[in-house]
């Protein structure tokens, strides 16, 4: 292992770097742009543009790409290189100004959401000074946001960087208030990533795994998760090896690894950064993401970001840990020793509190995926109802607030754990529930809802559009009152009063939550397409704010359904893929041995009662799944004739998906009676516990 901070960030053109290599003058006029939101004086652009270059070109670099973020989820490149021609057949390498700050790939291929037709392939990509380029495999990454050629957005950055100026807006006022000059307010996140290590030769051999990320059939292995025996427990040398090489590579690239560890399930390990500003983890969780499957490649192992890539266990989320910061360094969720008589929090909680409340379906929108649909509710994650926890301390806070009553200062409440050799630790205000949607967790909300493929871009730039609007209605009330405090503690009251349905520090796994939050009125969006079907309710507020047009909202919706419709096609023609061509086979081969066993017992006059019962359920099980793949392939057919995308997911989910759990159940059932030799896939024996071995 080398030394840490000798490696950190060596890769990236980062604070120190721009100091050591820019002008002073300029320097400081990109370091306005990058901490304080200023417009890029575009004057500067040629010398930064020479000495990141320079930089790069020392590190390695030929090429440099303008990378961004398309609504595909993942990023997207185009290397040019930087060479120029000069006389006499030389080159020089070159990099201008213009070619950092703006680029032009082809926009006609990315989804657009009826935005583009496909003969408009103009976009254009423009340079985000916030996020630190880098060097990577010879090539200089510049992040980028991207738009078509007439300046619809075509991407998750811009949008989340918008919603970042919203927030930061509205939140300034509201501070204003409490006598604070404050001139920007950052939302920060750090994402607790968790994912799956497979063998590579298991994972080679599952069509399901290659096309979808997860796999489609296989019965569960005798010993999954119930011993509670790989969570948090030692790390295996293999493992443990993957593990030091990944934080090494994300350390060079300046992305802040902190905690690693075995999660749940078998195979199920989790990596978690120290928290950063919003776009800069949205953007270093896509470069993890990047890195963690090359590295585990080198260690001929597949790392899988499927939100439910087995099924009898444990699925994997992405934990978006949110909060908000001041240019001052305050954070405005510290609730301080006494958070009853801290005003200006009470304030901002109840802010969070009423648009968690107020836009719970934007909130499940912005986790809604096929992959997700599978984890949600499923005693693993939260329930996709959305709700908020706060905690005893906060919640006996705000009833008091709500009924009038003044609430005893006990001061912090202590714990003792009864080990002579252990100190008395201070109890936190709040403990930690699994089970919520969105929990509050002392200093932050941890949004638990998002899946692990996902762009966390889109979630964040969702959460933080609804906490604007707050912000922004209540600052306009506040600013123009004659009593500030009486105002404040009016408003507050009423709001807390309004959204307290949402508040809930209970089981989110129990069936009686169901009922309850029914009762409550809270939306219970079980499936992506009913999530995405309320996207039009939210036109106003992304326009007002200034986050999304409104063609550019709806365009999203588009983009979404289609993916979703497009992913449960290609699982459903896999599943047929797999059942015809290898499953059904494979268990005829093992009947026609059974068969032959039972005619020479008969020959020799031993009984053969039980082969004969094998074939028999095996033959019928083959005749059952025979059945069920003609059932999935005429569903398959069937949704050709669906016109229009909403009615195209729904069709999907109400039809197709059935289907192929009909056929998994029987196909399960068969791998359960067929001799290991002859089932055409690996097991999940191997596939959970192949890499630990």
């Amino acid at each position: 292992m080398s030394n840490v901070p000798e490696i950190f960030g060596e890769n990236v053109f980062n604070e120190n770097v721009m100091r050591d290599k820019l002008p002073k003058e300029v320097f400081k006029k990109l370091m306005k742009t990058i901490e304080l939101g200023a417009p890029l004086d575009v004057s500067i652009a040629n010398v930064v543009a020479n000495a990141m270059k320079d930089w790069a070109v020392d590190k390695g670099a030929t090429h440099y790409t303008h990378w961004f973020q398309p609504m595909t989820g993942v990023t997207a490149e185009k290397h040019d290189s930087f060479i120029s021609p000069t006389a006499g057949g030389k080159v020089i390498m070159s990099f201008s100004g213009k070619e950092l700050i703006q680029g032009e790939p082809d926009a006609s291929s990315f989804p657009s959401g009826g935005l583009r037709a496909t003969f408009e392939a103009r976009g254009y990509t423009a340079w985000d000074p916030s996020s630190y380029a880098f060097v990577k495999d010879g090539t200089l990454y510049i992040p980028t946001a991207f738009c078509s050629y007439t300046g619809e957005v075509l991407d998750k950055k811009t949008p989340l960087l918008r919603s970042m100026d919203a927030i930061s807006k509205q939140a300034c006022r509201v501070l204003r208030l409490f006598g604070k000059d404050v001139k920007r307010v950052t939302t920060t996140v750090g994402p607790e990533q968790e994912y799956f290590l497979v063998d590579k030769k298991y994972y080679d051999a599952r069509k399901d795994l290659i096309f979808t990320g997860r796999t489609l059939f296989g019965a569960m292995s005798p010993k999954g998760q119930e011993m509670d025996d790989h969570y948090f427990g030692t790390i295996k040398p293999r493992v443990a090896s993957f593990m030091a090489d990944l934080d090494e590579e994300l350390w060079k690239y300046g992305l802040l690894a902190k905690t690693k560890h075995n999660e749940v399930a078998p195979a199920q390990h989790e990596v978690a950064p120290i928290f950063s500003t919003t776009n800069i983890a949205t953007d270093n969780n896509q470069l993890l993401m990047d890195i963690a499957k090359k590295v585990a490649l080198k260690h001929g192992m597949v790392c899988l970001f499927h939100e439910k890539p087995f099924d009898g266990v444990n699925g994997s989320g992405k934990h978006n840990n949110w909060s908000m910061s001041t240019d001052a360094g305050e954070n405005l969720l510290n609730p301080g020793s006494n958070p009853k008589d801290n005003a200006q929090f009470m304030l901002i909680l109840t802010a969070v509190i009423t648009a968690v409340d107020k836009y719970a379906k934007l909130m499940r929108i912005s986790v809604a995926s096929a992959g997700n649909d599978h984890r949600l509710g499923a005693n693993e994650a939260p329930p996709a109802i959305v709700s908020v926890f706060l905690g005893d301390e906060l919640e006996r806070i705000v009833r008091d607030i709500i009924a009038g009553d003044e609430t005893a200062d006990n001061g912090p409440a202590k714990i003792e754990l009864g080990v002579s050799s252990l100190p008395v630790l201070p109890k936190d205000n709040t403990d930690r529930n699994r089970t919520s949607p969105f929990a509050f967790t002392g200093n932050r909300f941890e949004f638990r809802m998002p899946g692990s493929s996902q762009n966390i871009g889109c979630i964040n730039m969702m959460l933080n559009t609804a906490v604007a609007d707050v912000f922004r209605g209540y600052a306009d009330e506040l600013e123009g009152a004659e009593d500030f405090h009486k105002a404040l503690n009016a408003l507050v009251k009423r709001e807390l009063t309004a959204h307290q349905r949402v508040i809930f520090n209970g089981n989110g796994y129990d069936d009686s939550w169901v009922a309850e939050a029914e009762k409550r009125g809270l939306p219970n969006l079980r499936s992506t397409p009913d999530a995405l079907a309320c996207y039009d309710e939210f036109v106003d507020v992304f326009e007002s704010t200034g986050v999304l047009s409104e063609t550019e909202l709806l365009s999203r919706k588009e983009i979404l359904l289609e993916e979703y419709a497009k992913l449960i096609s290609i699982e459903s023609r896999t599943m047929v893929d797999m059942a015809k061509k290898d499953i059904i086979p494979a268990v005829a081969t093992y009947v026609k041995e059974l068969s032959e066993v039972a005619c020479n017992k008969k020959t020799l006059g031993i009984d053969a009662a039980l082969e004969i019962k094998q074939i028999e359920k095996l033959s019928a099980l083959s005749a059952d799944a025979y059945e069920k793949t003609e059932e999935l392939s005429a569903a398959i057919a069937g949704a050709a004739g669906v016109e229009g995308i909403q009615e195209a997911a729904n069709y999907q989910r109400n039809t197709v998906i059935p289907a192929m759990q009909a056929l998994r159940e029987v196909a399960d059932e068969m791998e359960v009676n067929t001799a290991a030799k002859y089932w055409p896939f690996p097991a999940y024996d191997k596939l959970l516990f192949g890499v630990n071995s």
